[in-house]
Formats: C-alpha cells, structure tokens, sequence
C-alpha cells in the first residue's frame, strides 16, 4: 500500500495526501464498510504525525465516505439505495453544468489534457487494469470540473466527488462507458455549449441505467463507497 510520506509533494499540504491515501484505500476494497479508521494508528501506519491525518478524516467526514460513531471514532461509510439515487439527481444537475462551461472554455491545452487520460483509459483496459482504467476515468470527469472554472460549482461538487467516483467504480461494462466519455469528449471540443449539454445528460442516464438499480438494500450496503 502507498505510504503517504513516500509519494508527498512538497508543495502539496500533507493533508490531502493522506486524505487520497484513505480514499484509494477505501475505493480499492482495503477498507470495507464499517471499518474503524483509527486516527492515532493512521498517523502511526504513515509515519505522520496525528494532525495531518485528523484533517484528512475531516474532509473525508464532509465527502460522506466516513462517517462518526461515537466513541468509536470514524468508520468507513456504505451507500444507500436511496443515496444511489439522490446522487445521480445531483449529478445530472451539477455535471451537465460542468460539461457546458466546459465547452465554452477549453482551450487547446485543455482539451489536449482529456484527450490524454481517454487514451491512458483506453491502454489500461487494453492491459486489463481495470483499476487504472477507471482512475483515468475518474480524472477524466474531474478535469471536465476544472476547465469549467466556476468556482461555486467546483465547491459544489467537491463534496460528492468521492461517491461519484465510487459509482465510476461500478460500471457494469467498461468498454461502453469509455466510449460513453469519448463521445462526451467531442462534444466539448465541438465548442458547442448545448451539445456538450445533451452529451452529458445522455451519459448520465444511460449510465444510471446500467447501475444495478435492483440490488437490494441490504446488499447496497455491503459495498464500499
């Protein structure tokens, strides 16, 4: 596993690389729902000190990964049905906006930028890691709420980033949202505002088609965030 001192960039606060850390951890499987996240053992594990690794809980508390227990300290959180779908409302609200901004204002670096991680996506598939492969995904997304550069909605969305990465994470069938992101792709680089729009609205509810809506409650829960 990544020791956060090992891969820390200086200019970075030490933060929000453990707060990655954690967040990997969790969407990786190495922390299932329920796991207790022990501050004091946390910072031991990452040869930090309690501080850093206090902060990065915090911000993860506001994520809705984990969540309190009490006396028990943080334990990590699982999704509900109804949270599943709640979410995607969201999504279809706050992303479409993204992805009209975005269009509007990409420029040539920018779009150069997506195109990249549409193409790592599609090599690490190609290699079989799957694990990779939806990380560029997700960056892919996050990058489309950068070049937007709105900063109300970048506030907005940063707080649900990791359970919208989460559901990246189960996508039924890979190959197609990869195409589904191509498309989205060239819709921003058309600079049409409304394509991009449609592009993203038509992402969103094909892919909440493929999530798989009839599991039930109690199995929902069992899955990590």
């Amino acid at each position: 596993m990544r020791n956060p001192d090992a891969t820390h960039d200086k200019d970075r606060p030490l933060r929000e690389t453990v707060r990655d850390t954690i967040r990997g951890r969790i969407f990786e499987g190495h922390y299932a729902p329920g796991t207790r996240l022990v501050e004091r053992d946390l910072a031991a594990e990452f040869h930090v000190s309690r501080l850093p690794v206090r902060e990065a809980l915090r911000m993860l508390r506001q994520e809705g990964i984990i969540s309190d227990r009490g006396g028990r300290g943080a334990e990590v959180s699982a999704l509900s049905a109804k949270d599943v779908a709640d979410l995607f409302d969201v999504r279809n609200s706050l992303e479409v906006l993204a992805c009209r901004l975005a269009a509007a204002r990409a420029s040539a670096e920018d779009l150069a930028m997506l195109e990249d991680l549409l193409g790592a996506a599609d090599v690490f598939l190609a290699k079989g890691s799957l694990l990779e492969a939806h990380r560029a995904n997700s960056e892919f997304h996050d990058a489309i709420t950068r070049i937007a550069d709105n900063d109300f909605l970048r506030s907005a969305l940063e707080p649900l980033q990791g359970r919208m990465h989460w559901l990246f994470r189960h996508a039924n069938d890979l190959p197609e949202l990869l195409q589904e992101h191509r498309a989205l792709y060239l819709a921003i680089a058309s600079g049409d505002p409304e394509r991009a729009a449609a592009q993203s609205a038509s992402h969103i509810d094909k892919y909440r088609e493929q999530f798989p809506t009839d599991i039930a409650p109690s199995e929902l829960s069992q899955l990590a965030l």
